[in-house]
């Protein structure tokens, strides 16, 4: 069967690899039919040194298609049922896996696609536990978002920094993938939302999907606008995930108390900070990282519900890697994703 898989740095390749065998008592095959690419395939594809990995390695961390045969005691999937995956190898044992906070497990292998072999190939076994049904009305390539460019956004908005109906948030690069999810869910509930677009072009497109303000940083700075924007007293939340760029600027753009939630540091992973103003505006830091596997189901029941996600373009297999340049040189505007 076909997969994509890593050989070195910058180095891929679409191969032949054995096809798996039946799944085990508790497993589910599943045959991919979707992959939604992100910056983790894009880092992964760079050979990012802290990736400690065995190559080849299949890649791919986000992904969806529908149950080719399932295992002994398998008892929520059949056989064509259409579904996504959680992209971690967890335990299932630990304390936090218990309580349902996978992304907390004191086990974990690794991600897929990135530590260990990931979603692109043909067919894959899966722990039943490790898959969640996609409703009706979900097509593939929207459902192939939910467990990152979805489940993610669900996560740092309402399970870190508990967004509030009404309450006012900056997004920061509104036309990325979580960055559009997050631009919809807090309009969903009636937030006032300001963003920062590297063009006008995006800009339209952001206020588009519901931004009530919109910030063009490479002409301005984004947090002197969203001062004057809020008259000086700041927003409630910020969604932060492009690191050390944006950092200081983001906290200054919070109201006192404010909240502010960060899941990447695509822009750099060292920053300084002042300490004195973070205690005396009283400032609470989130750090999250992927999501629960409820929040890809709570994700996907908005995606059933009409939320769906934004995606830039779809390519064939093998036009993967039109869609990681596009990724790469930030063209995008919301997802990629590649089709098998």
């Amino acid at each position: 069967m076909r997969s994509l898989q890593l050989f070195g740095d910058r180095d891929l390749r679409i191969t032949e690899i054995d096809t798996p065998p039946p799944p085990a008592p508790g497993e589910v095959q599943v045959r991919v039919k979707a992959l939604a690419l992100n910056f983790l395939d894009v880092w992964g594809f760079r050979g990012m040194a802290f990736a400690k990995r065995k190559m080849p390695q299949a890649v791919g961390v986000e992904a969806s298609g529908e149950i080719a045969a399932v295992g002994e005691g398998v008892t929520r999937f059949k056989a064509g049922d259409p579904v996504t995956m959680y992209g971690a190898e967890t335990c299932g044992h630990c304390a936090a896996c218990r309580k349902g906070w996978d992304n907390l497990c004191e086990n974990v292998a690794g991600i897929m696609g990135f530590h260990i072999d990931g979603f692109a190939r043909e067919l894959i076994n899966r722990p039943e536990r490790l898959v969640i049904p996609v409703p009706k009305g979900v097509s593939f390539e929207q459902a192939a978002c939910a467990p990152i460019g979805f489940g993610t956004v669900q996560h740092m908005l309402f399970d870190n920094a508990k967004l509030e109906p009404g309450e006012s948030i900056l997004v920061h690069a509104g036309g990325s993938g979580i960055g559009t999810a997050a631009i919809k869910m807090a309009k969903a509930i009636g937030c006032t939302v300001y963003t920062t677009v590297g063009d006008d072009e995006k800009g339209e497109k952001a206020k588009a999907l519901g931004a009530d303000y919109v910030v063009n940083y490479r002409t301005e700075r984004f947090e002197g606008e969203v001062r004057r924007l809020t008259k000086r007293k700041g927003v409630d939340v910020v969604f932060e995930h492009v690191g050390a760029e944006t950092w200081n600027g983001s906290l200054l753009c919070l109201k006192r108390g404010g909240r502010l939630v960060t899941c990447g540091s695509t822009s750099g992973v060292s920053t300084t900070m002042n300490l004195m103003q973070l205690f005396q505006q009283q400032y609470r830091i989130f750090g999250s990282f992927g999501c629960r596997i409820e929040n890809i189901s709570q994700s996907l029941d908005k995606m059933a519900q009409g939320m769906t996600p934004v995606i830039d373009a779809v390519f064939p297999l093998d036009e993967f890697r039109q869609g990681l340049e596009r990724l790469e040189g930030r063209k995008v505007f919301g997802k990629v994703v590649v089709t098998f």
